[in-house]
């Protein structure tokens, strides 16, 4: 602090406090490495791409070592993302052969495998190594193989999911391997609603019971790394093939294996749209979202949302919003802080938030109470004695509504009509909700 000037050591607490508001995104910080090291900021993007440490390629720019930036196992990766879409959009964003899976109601995971011996032995069972205080986080292993699961906000989850770390640790005769997949609630082969995962969230211990009671797979449907290299620069086509390499083999949709942990995803080439809405209709009666569609040629690009990967949810329409205010309830929630006003993001580039609605129902009084005390911890202001409060804009919901409409009263143009709480979404961060492009679509 001592070296810094008045405004040098304004930003850098409000850099150490997490209370930079600025919208500022990755890509900006970027191109910033890259004017200040005067390289390509390709060359930055494809370190920061493998590291998943922006601060770590910034030294590597600093001192002009960028070519040295390997992928690091058990450092997770960014995900790709899909953007959402319809059937008419299908058909003018995708080439003339496209990939068509299932879209699945769960958890998307990253998994990261590595033998310490290949010629393990699998008969240790599941250990967890317990690290010392201070120390590193403890790791699951099986036998000799090391396994990691890694959620969409970069989170470690691997203790919330014992069950399934056999099946993945069993990969490990194929080597080292990053897969990007779907933990589901699964039984007697049949994926169960995204409810059903939601007691697991974020438990570092579970009951034989609680195992029993809400078991898990984790269907895999794309190869970050495997063959003892980096795929993620291959198209999909030959990211498919060696995931396919994998045991089991891929399975059809209708023939899940009974109590099977690991799974490969189902995919399928379609040319052109027709039969699409039956495809989205079996995807439904399956217990999944919708589909996915996939351009073949496409490479997989962490951490960006583009026209390669697209998805289509359910027939009625919902959005991933963020709550960015709070009002207490009336009637027997005049307790609690349970009206919610959300927001989408301006665009995919700014990350200005901007409100479309409010809703109020949906949530069971267990959730309005927790998420109560979560809001007065973390109120930016608050008005009327209290009664209203803005808060920091981290909680993400998913909300499904009639339609929308034009609306002055907010700052976006448009507002829901009769917006419900679907669910909670604390396994997607804040950069990943909805934009106001989706919502005009919506509205057109």
């Amino acid at each position: 602090m001592r070296n810094c000037n008045a405004s040098e050591a304004k930003y850098l607490i409000k850099l150490l406090s997490s209370d930079l508001r600025i919208g500022l995104k990755e890509s900006a910080v970027e191109d910033a490495i890259a004017r200040s090291a005067k390289v390509e900021v390709a060359q930055v993007q494809r370190a920061n791409m493998l590291l998943g440490d922006i601060g770590e390629t910034a030294i590597l720019a600093r001192r002009g070592e960028l070519q040295s930036a390997k992928l690091k196992l058990f450092a997770p990766l960014k995900f790709m993302l899909a953007s959402p879409t319809d059937l008419t959009e299908v058909a003018r964003q995708m080439p003339e052969v496209f990939v068509v899976e299932d879209k699945f109601d769960g958890i998307r995971a990253q998994a990261h495998i590595a033998p310490d011996n290949i010629e393990y032995s699998m008969s240790h069972g599941t250990l967890i190594e317990t690290a010392p205080a201070g120390a590193a986080p403890a790791k699951a292993t099986v036998g000799a193989v090391r396994v990691a699961l890694f959620s969409r906000t970069l989170d470690e989850i691997t203790a919330s999911f014992p069950d399934l770390h056999l099946s993945l640790a069993q990969l490990a005769v194929h080597g080292e391997l990053i897969l990007d997949g779907e933990i589901v609630a699964m039984r007697d082969g049949k994926i169960l609603p995204f409810q059903s995962l939601q007691p697991r969230l974020g438990r570092k211990t579970l009951s034989q019971e609680t195992l029993q009671e809400m078991p898990v797979a984790f269907i895999a449907y794309d190869i970050l790394y495997g063959e003892n290299r980096v795929l993620m620069d291959d198209e999909w086509k030959t990211r498919r093939r060696a995931l396919e390499a994998l045991p089991p083999e891929a399975l059809p949709p209708e023939t899940l294996a009974r109590n099977e942990r690991f799974l490969v995803c189902h995919s399928s080439l379609h040319n052109g749209t027709a039969g699409l809405d039956d495809e989205f209709d079996a995807a439904r009666l399956r217990g999944n979202e919708g589909l996915m569609c996939k351009d073949p040629r496409a490479t997989y690009k962490p951490g960006r949302r583009g026209r390669e990967w697209l998805k289509i949810k359910r027939a009625l329409a919902t959005l991933d919003v963020v709550v960015t205010s709070v009002e207490v309830g009336s009637g027997r929630r005049s307790r609690f802080l349970s009206d919610f006003t959300f927001a989408v993001c301006a665009s995919e580039t700014d990350g200005t938030l901007l409100n479309v609605g409010k809703a109020y129902s949906g949530l069971t009084d267990k959730e309005i109470e927790e998420l109560s005390l979560w809001f007065k911890e973390h109120t930016i202001a608050q008005f009327a004695h209290g009664k209203v409060r803005t808060v920091e804009p981290l909680i993400v919901i998913e909300i499904t509504f009639d339609r929308v409409q034009a609306s002055p009263r907010h700052k976006s143009g448009f507002a829901l009509r009769f917006p419900r709480i679907l669910r909670l979404r604390p396994d997607k961060p804040v950069s990943e909700i909805d934009t106001l492009e989706t919502v005009r679509k919506l509205a057109e």
